[in-house]
């Protein structure tokens, strides 16, 4: 057990405070960093005064209206995206009074809502926007406890919901993921990076850093998406006091279990990140170009409420070129310092992180202590008691899924080999390509990711 010695929090406590912890900062941090799944830290927060913020306290702490987005308890078989939802303004006060409502017809912002057939969810909170005039309660979050000195509440996002509350299944485009919870339950649904064919991208709708899926999770619908049989879910109830790594790239579908639920959670940088900012300047200069321009089929809600708005031509190519420009003068400045005499053993000991300090890469050779305070989220075989279908020991992807064509489209592949054979009335065998049809395949992020090296390439080349 290490012992941990921390500065004050918001509620006085002294500076001399000592706690133990399974895992000393430094020991956690390479555990991050070598972990390549999911896995949930226990007793890492005993101590944490965060685990007071129950929505009860937020309550008291917080009295300004924030945003809930509100969703439909529903049996349909396809996602519940955020364009689909409504939004209002409402106090964590007015919130608990309706979840209060057991039923009844409530007063207030949320009188519209039946509790039995909506949830709410507060989600993506900036904490530093929430208590800008209580900073004092940043400390209450200690993510300086796993390796990352300096981050606290100030770098994290809050999330408020009830039971059902979700958020559409995706993976997040930049950095690894710290997840705190602090009342009730959560289910965590993950899939792994390789699993991504069988979970049908879409960037629509469209939200920097957010790659979502065609699949509801919970009620796929296997016949219009079969490569989901294949996926290989993790599946994994967070309690509270316990933090959930969510390594990079992994796929993640969540829902609040309990009444009322609360989470904090931080995004941790990757050096990764950089070239993958080129991938989303890309992504944002395609879908804007299509999705702006007049068509039949371009009239649907294609942006996520979380954007500010639609960004011009002129405005992505500039954040593509910037975004291309950064990623290249890092890679120079990093193989200048390695390649620097004077600085070789920088060099050998690793570069420096984004706060500035030097940072040293894990040997991937390094066992993860898994035991009684690290528990690994295994794979599962069906993703809930409710769930319609099973997965079977046989199916599941090794290194993707492999695209196996039905017999309708195969049919289709061998009528479109005869010259003149293509059929171009609506009733024509194969799929009517739509603008968002288009995209899923044009920005898929197989794709991204060979045209942002076809351009890393291209500037090397041009840079030597």
């Amino acid at each position: 057990m290490a012992v941990v010695s921390y500065p004050v929090c918001s509620d006085g406590c002294s500076h001399n405070r000592m706690a133990l912890k399974p895992f000393s900062p430094e020991e956690a941090k390479r555990i991050v960093q070598v972990l390549q799944k999911p896995a949930v830290f226990l007793n890492m927060t005993t101590d944490w005064q965060a685990l007071h913020w129950t929505a009860e306290h937020l309550s008291a702490c917080l009295t300004e209206k924030i945003q809930f987005r509100i969703g439909k308890r529903s049996e349909d078989m396809t996602p519940q995206f955020e364009t689909e939802c409504s939004y209002i303004e409402a106090t964590i006060k007015e919130f608990l009074s309706w979840t209060a409502c057991d039923g009844e017809v409530a007063t207030g912002p949320f009188h519209d809502y039946h509790s039995r057939e909506y949830w709410a969810y507060a989600d993506y909170k900036y904490i530093a926007q929430l208590f800008q005039d209580k900073p004092a309660m940043f400390q209450d979050v200690v993510w300086s406890d796993f390796g990352f000195p300096g981050r606290d509440g100030h770098e994290s996002t809050l999330w408020v919901g009830t039971q059902g509350a979700n958020t559409p299944c995706h993976l997040d485009s930049y950095g690894c993921n710290l997840i705190f919870q602090v009342q009730g339950r959560k289910r965590w649904h993950l899939f792994p990076p390789d699993d991504t064919a069988c979970l049908y991208p879409t960037r629509i709708p469209y939200e920097e850093s957010s790659v979502f899926s065609h699949i509801n999770v919970l009620r796929p619908d296997i016949d219009k998406f079969p490569a989901f049989v294949r996926a290989r879910a993790h599946t994994v109830i967070l309690q509270p006091g316990q933090v959930l790594f969510v390594p990079r790239h992994w796929w993640h579908y969540v829902e609040s279990v309990d009444p009322v639920t609360v989470s904090v959670n931080s995004w941790i940088e990757m050096d990764l990140d950089d070239e993958a900012r080129i991938g989303e300047a890309l992504t944002r200069t395609i879908v804007c170009a299509l999705k702006s321009s007049p068509s039949q089929d371009n009239t649907d809600h294609w942006l996520n409420p979380t954007e500010d708005g639609v960004s011009s031509h002129e405005e992505n190519i500039q954040y593509l070129n910037l975004a291309v420009k950064a990623f290249t003068n890092k890679r120079q400045d990093n193989a200048e310092i390695q390649s620097s005499p004077s600085d070789r053993s920088r060099a050998e000991m690793g570069l420096q992180d984004c706060n500035g300090q030097l940072k040293t890469f894990p040997d991937p050779s390094c066992t993860v202590p898994f035991g009684a305070n690290l528990i690994p989220v295994h794979r599962t075989q069906n993703l809930d008691n409710n769930c319609s279908f099973m997965f079977t020991n046989s199916s599941h992807c090794q290194s993707g899924c492999k695209y196996e064509p039905s017999g309708d489209e195969d049919l289709y592949q061998r009528s479109s080999q005869k010259p003149g054979s293509l059929d171009t009335s609506v009733d024509s065998v194969g799929m009517q390509i739509s603008t968002n049809d288009l995209l899923d395949f044009l920005v898929h992020p197989d794709v991204i990711a060979l045209v942002s090296k076809l351009i890393v390439e291209r500037q090397r080349e041009l840079s030597s």
